[in-house]
């Protein structure tokens, strides 16, 4: 059971942290009273979350690229962190085929300059890198993949982040296996849906900017199913692993975080859902790409592990998740307080989390 009080005070870095969930993640960490490092490029969209939150104003905000090791080492020795998350990484699959060699120096070798850094400071006491639930080989199943799963990404995108996984178990053979070493996991989560994500070529920004803007909203493939869930779900999951396997090492390992079975809808269901909360005449319609690059038509998780292992489960449903994506939308697209709608936000999902017996501490 995750308990945020025992944040307080700790010395916390987030590689990432410019950008949608890593904007999310340093929220919740200032909330728990956290003291915050960032490293990573300039955020990656205009307009970004991180900005619109005023996010670089109340954490140590350092600019720089997880391929410079010399500028990690200097940011690890800056913040002392007692937790590392490991969020930078090139996301999106499409960008991945127009950016291969990028995606797998940013992917693969920015996650050997992060462990590295680990491995040589001594203040850290758990690690977690976060990757995706697209490092399985795909093979089209109706039903979750486990952790003990072939990792095999299909695109540049999701096989660097099998790369990275593979990375992170040979550091933990390697290096991570005394006492006094940190405790290392990954997270498998994907498709995550939430208010102030602007990237391009994503289900929900993409329909963002067209009912912004009045057009009707354009799905590729409104068949494929994801296993959606809000932003806050992998984040609370990724702070569970980090205190518990600190904690307790033989809880370090590989974790999938997905939803519940009844999330995993087809993208032209999630579609009908964000529609009927944003309303305003909102539609979608499928508008298929001509030559458009690979993308798995089914895709599901199978959670048990977190599950059992740390007492993790999902708290809102899809459903709730689009609800809580469209109003954080419409705060801003009228000018509202984005770093108080977000604060109302992670407190409404603390509140349920407390409800449901998965979180103590304020």
């Amino acid at each position: 059971m995750l308990d945020l009080a025992a944040f307080q005070g700790k010395r916390v870095l987030v590689t990432g942290h410019t950008g949608f969930k890593g904007s999310w993640l340093c929220r919740i960490l200032l909330l728990a009273g956290c003291e915050v490092t960032g490293f990573a490029l300039e955020a990656p969209t205009d307009p970004s979350l991180f900005a619109l939150a005023g996010l670089s104003d109340s954490i140590r905000d350092i600019l720089g690229d997880v391929r410079d090791l010399d500028a990690l080492k200097n940011a690890f020795q800056e913040a002392k962190p007692d937790y590392v998350l490991h969020l930078a990484a090139q996301p999106i699959v499409r960008e991945s085929y127009e950016k291969p060699v990028e995606t797998f120096e940013t992917n693969v070798m920015g996650t050997v300059n992060v462990l590295e850094c680990v491995r040589q400071t001594s203040t850290v006491r758990s690690f977690l890198n976060v990757t995706t639930d697209k490092v399985y080989l795909n093979r089209e199943w109706p039903w979750g993949y486990r952790e003990e799963e072939m990792l095999d990404g299909y695109d540049p995108y999701s096989n660097s982040k099998s790369c990275s996984e593979l990375v992170t178990h040979s550091y933990v053979r390697s290096f991570f296996g005394g006492e006094d070493a940190p405790a290392v996991s990954t997270a498998r989560a994907g498709n995550v849906i939430g208010g102030g994500d602007f990237a391009r070529d994503r289900i929900i920004p993409d329909a963002v900017r067209a009912v912004t803007s009045g057009k009707v909203i354009p799905v590729r493939n409104p068949y494929s199913v994801r296993p959606y869930q809000h932003v806050l779900e992998p984040l609370f999951a990724y702070l569970t692993i980090v205190q518990m396997q600190e904690k307790d090492r033989s809880l370090a390992g590989w974790y999938n975080v997905g939803p519940e079975d009844a999330s995993c809808v087809t993208t032209g269901e999630l579609m009908d859902l964000f529609v009927h909360a944003w309303g305003d005449g909102a539609r979608w319609e499928a508008r298929g790409e001509e030559h458009a690059v690979h993308e798995a038509n089914f895709l599901r998780l199978d959670c048990a592990k977190i599950r059992s292992a740390l007492g993790w489960r999902p708290v809102w449903t899809i459903a709730r998740a689009i609800e809580e994506t469209a109003q954080w939308t419409r705060t801003w697209h009228t000018g509202g307080n984005i770093a108080q709608e977000m604060d109302r936000e992670i407190l409404r999902y603390r509140e349920d989390a407390e409800r449901a017996g998965l979180q103590v501490g304020k």
